[in-house]
C-alpha cells in the first residue's frame, strides 16, 4: 500500500502543484483541478490521453466531464490522503493540458 505524502514532500512536491492551480482540500487529503479545454473533443480527448496513463498507473482520478471543462479530485483512497502518485498523476494532466 503507497503511504501518504511526508511534511517535507508536502513541502516540495505539492505545493508547486498548488502555486499553479491545483486547491488542498484538507478534510479529505486530495486535491482538486478544473481544466477548461476549448472545446468538448479537446477535454474529452485530454480525458482519454489521461486515462491510458492512469490505467497504466494504477490510479484513477475522480473527474467530472461537462462540455469543455473538467474537474478533476486525485487522492489515493487506499492510503487515505495524497500519495506520490496523486503527484506524478497531476503533473502528467497539467503537461497534457498544456498541449491542447
Amino acid at each position: 500500500m503507497p503511504e501518504t505524502l511526508t511534511e517535507a514532500e508536502r513541502g516540495d512536491d505539492l505545493a508547486p502543484l498548488l502555486a499553479d492551480g491545483w486547491t488542498h482540500d484538507e478534510g479529505r487529503d486530495a486535491i482538486s483541478r478544473t481544466y477548461a479545454f476549448q472545446n468538448f473533443v479537446d477535454a474529452f480527448g485530454w480525458m482519454t490521453r489521461v486515462a491510458i496513463r492512469a490505467e497504466k498507473m494504477d490510479h484513477h482520478p475522480e473527474w467530472r466531464n461537462v462540455y469543455k471543462t473538467v474537474e478533476v479530485t486525485l487522492i489515493s483512497h487506499d492510503a487515505g490522503g495524497l500519495t506520490q502518485r496523486d503527484v506524478r498523476l497531476a503533473q502528467i494532466m497539467d503537461r497534457l493540458a498544456e498541449g491542447s
